[in-house]
Order: C-alpha cells, then sequence, then structure tokens
C-alpha cells in the first residue's frame, strides 16, 4: 500500500488540478505519469447538465473505437437457427438460447457484452433483474438487438462501447489502455466525445457537458478543455 501511495502522491504531483488541458496534452500527461504495474485502462467520465429522472433526458448508446478498446470482449448471442450460426461464425464466445438464458439465470455472468435477435427478447427480459443492473441488458439503441447479430458481434470484438447515464447524470466511457500510442487514444477520445455530443437530448435548453475528465485505472484525473455551451 505505502508503494501505491507513493506513485500516486508523485503522479498528483504532475498534474495541476486547477487548471484544464488541451485533449493532446491531456493525453502527454496521462502518459508520463508513474506506471502502475499492469496496462491501466483508460477512461472518460463527462457530467452532464441532464436530469435522468426525466425520460426525455436519457443519454445513451454505443459507438466505434478506430484503435479498440484493448480489451479481449467476451460476447454472448442470444439466437437460433441460421442466425446463430452466423453468429458463432463471426467470433461469438457463446450461442444459445433458452440453454444460455437457463446458464445465466443460474448465476454465470462472465461474459462483456449480450447480443440478441427482436424474436428471443421476450425471453431475455426475464432476466431483467440479473443484467440491467450490470449493464448487459441488449437494447435496440446500443445496437445489441437486431436481426443481424453477426454483425453486432464484429462490431462489439473491434471495439465498441456502450454509454449510458448514470442516475447522477454521469457517463463513464473505456477509450483504451496506457500502453496505448498517444495518437490512438486521441483518436479515440475525438470519437467518444463527439458521440456523446451528438447525444444531446433535444430537451436540454442549458449547459450539457459541464465537465469532462481523463484518467486511468490508478491515476488522479485530468480535466479536459472541452467546451459544452448549449450546441
Amino acid at each position: 500500500m505505502a508503494k501505491r501511495g507513493k506513485r500516486l502522491k508523485k503522479a498528483l504531483s504532475q498534474v495541476d488540478r486547477t487548471r484544464t488541458y488541451a485533449l493532446q496534452e491531456a493525453v502527454d500527461t496521462l502518459k508520463s505519469l508513474p506506471a502502475a504495474k499492469f496496462d491501466e485502462t483508460v477512461d472518460i467520465a463527462f457530467r452532464l447538465g441532464i436530469d435522468p429522472r426525466q425520460g426525455d433526458q436519457t443519454v445513451r448508446g454505443a459507438v466505434s473505437l478506430p484503435h479498440g478498446t484493448g480489451k479481449d470482449v467476451k460476447v454472448v448471442v442470444i439466437a437460433t437457427g441460421d442466425t446463430a450460426a452466423a453468429a458463432e461464425a463471426a467470433g461469438a464466445d457463446l450461442v444459445g438460447y433458452e440453454d444460455v438464458l437457463e446458464r445465466i439465470k443460474g448465476g454465470w455472468l462472465e461474459f462483456d457484452v449480450m447480443i440478441a435477435t427482436p424474436q428471443t427478447m421476450q425471453k431475455v427480459r426475464t432476466l431483467g433483474r440479473v443484467l440491467g443492473p450490470r449493464g448487459l441488458m441488449p437494447n435496440p439503441r446500443t445496437g445489441t438487438v437486431t436481426d443481424d447479430p453477426a454483425a453486432a458481434v464484429s462490431e462489439a470484438k473491434k471495439g465498441r462501447v456502450e454509454y449510458r447515464a448514470d442516475r447522477t447524470g454521469c457517463v463513464h466511457v473505456p477509450v483504451g489502455k496506457v500502453s496505448f500510442t498517444a495518437e490512438a487514444l486521441v483518436a479515440n477520445t475525438e470519437v467518444v466525445v463527439n458521440e456523446v455530443r451528438r447525444a444531446k437530448p433535444e430537451t436540454i435548453k442549458g449547459q450539457y457537458l459541464l465537465s469532462c475528465t481523463l484518467s486511468s485505472t490508478m491515476g488522479p484525473g485530468i480535466k479536459l478543455a472541452i467546451s459544452g455551451g448549449n450546441a
């Protein structure tokens, strides 16, 4: 613990918490911080000027990162027949229907993404209390309820990430690993920022992007100079 505290203290000394950083400078600073003993995930966090309790102010979707996430994504597909066979050929880690749902009902949750066809959703929804809190419930808005699960599997494996505002109006999205090049992290982050901007609810009249912070798993937050405005 002492070593970890010493590393974090040094990292904090290298970040000016009183100012905001341009994206390139933020990434360069993040990559210069003392490294942990594992390849940390880089995350971007937004604080949004929304009221998540209002149904017309939901911020949710998915976006494909040009350089992926650096993570081996485990994908489960709920489908039958030729559609299931195509999903398996596309690289899904597990494909099935009632057998897979029974396995999940029994407590198995060792996957990152679930994709389902519209025809199977009636039974998938019965596991809402299990899948929902973990962000695993398939949803048409994120492309995980589809008649073409094979294409969705390919997208997920390449680095498609889902995002959703929590009850406090914050959104957290992984944009890569510390080991990525600065160029790759900048490109991934720009795509996410543009996507979250695009997802602005039409009912928002005031400032939308209140703040934005870039950080690694074990590192301090670096505030980004990204204007929120009304646009």
